[in-house]
């Protein structure tokens, strides 16, 4: 029984207010491991959940591994937030990332460490509410990965990522078996950030302009005890764009955004008349098609305008004072948006830093008060925090949107 309802929790946490499960007037598209979506890091949390095009931290592992190609020196970051605070649940999820620079492979190793801790649950019998234990539920992500710059306009990266859940430590009632399930993904991605960019009756654009494009989540369906329930994991396209709008000694502007979707194949649900039971249906969910198929149907499962509908769009500005290696001050603002058919998750992000000598702390919150019944929203009022220290990297680095944040 406790590992039906850890799912019903699972599924009400993150289905009911974001990407993580959607329906359409077409079909249902469903993922399992959703925290593998979750933003995790504060900098790109507080310009409205964007990254993929500016990525210049080691927190690129997650928004686009191929901006790490464009860096040198090493570094080391943590994040924690309290998630879904409106809950007062014992939800949490904490991020580990590292990146360092070897001259050898032409490359920067890479790896993070995601942990999602979804409480202390204790177990009863199927029909029988005295507890007979305690168990503990979580979600962990091992990635590793490799960066390198092919060009001076042009980097590339992968990751790989073994992703552990475990839901219960026991199946429910008569089911044999553990609620635990153990996969594998990868990422692939691309950067372009030109030297030269030469546009008509607007001028030079090198050094301030970049392009990411990140596959995160290629990989096989998940199950836990029914194989014959498994559901695909949050294969991601994000596609972002940066800009610096301007840049002194002392001040720089930075714009972002960012337009994902998720790559899982849309299926139909028919109503099946049961064998030998005139006038009976059953709800059925077609077969669905596998990761490396659903890569490119995914795009044509809708008709063409439900397709845009299923983009999420997140956009934000960063504003950095200081210099360099010395004291720098940043100040973030963003915004998040999702179509209601499709999650309807809409909120504001601010977000502050600073950075010293080797050292840096960031945090966003997240506020979706000033939309329409957006007081009670599970994400409102969620604050992230990290802690990073960087170190080895030249005083500035070449083709580097924003060299000053990282």
């Amino acid at each position: 029984m406790f590992l039906k309802i850890v799912k019903v929790a699972a599924i009400l946490l993150f289905a009911n207010f974001s990407i993580f499960s959607q329906s359409s007037k077409k079909g249902v598209e469903t993922t399992a491991v959703p925290f593998l979506l979750l933003a995790p890091d504060s900098r790109a949390g507080g310009i409205g959940e964007s990254g993929s095009g500016l990525a210049d931290n080691s927190a690129a592992i997650f928004w686009n591994p191929a901006g790490i190609g464009f860096l040198r020196g090493s570094e080391v970051s943590f994040t924690h937030s309290n998630w879904l605070p409106q809950f007062n649940l014992d939800l949490f999820y904490e991020y580990f990332t590292f990146r360092m620079y070897l001259e050898e492979i032409n490359g920067s190793v890479t790896s993070s460490l995601t942990y999602m801790n979804f409480g202390e649950f204790v177990r009863t019998g199927e029909n029988d509410p005295t507890p007979l234990g305690k168990f503990k539920s979580f979600d962990l992500a091992w990635t590793l990965g490799y960066s390198t710059q092919l060009s001076e306009d042009w980097a590339i990266g992968t990751n790989f990522r073994l992703i552990h859940s475990r839901l219960s430590d026991k199946g429910a009632g008569q089911e044999q078996g553990k609620g635990v399930a153990t996969s594998v993904s990868f990422d692939i991605a691309g950067m372009w950030r030109p030297g030269e960019l030469n546009i008509p009756y607007v001028g030079n654009l090198g050094n301030k302009f970049s392009v990411g494009l990140n596959i995160s989540n290629i990989g096989p369906e998940i199950y836990y005890i029914d194989q014959a329930q498994a559901d695909p994991i949050p294969t991601n396209f994000r596609l972002g764009f940066a800009y610096e709008f301007f840049s002194d000694d002392f001040n720089s502007l930075v714009g972002t955004i960012d337009f994902s979707k998720l790559l899982v194949h849309r299926v139909d649900i028919d109503s099946v008349e049961i064998p030998g039971q005139p006038g009976v249906y059953q709800k059925v969910r077609k077969k669905r098609d596998k990761f490396y198929k659903a890569i490119f149907t995914s795009w044509f499962d809708q008709p063409f305008r439900e397709e845009l509908k299923e983009f999420v769009a997140s956009m934000g500005l960063e504003y950095w004072y200081g210099q360099p290696q010395d004291f720098l001050f940043a100040l973030r603002a963003g915004f998040f948006y999702e179509d209601p058919e499709y999650g309807n998750r809409k909120f504001m992000t601010l977000g502050a830093g600073i950075r010293y000598d080797i050292y840096g702390f960031d945090f966003s919150y997240i506020t979706t008060s000033i939309f329409k019944g957006g007081e009670n929203h599970p994400l409102s009022e969620t604050l992230r925090f990290t802690i990073l220290m960087g170190w080895g990297a030249p005083k500035r680095e070449k083709n580097i949107t924003l060299p000053r944040g990282i």
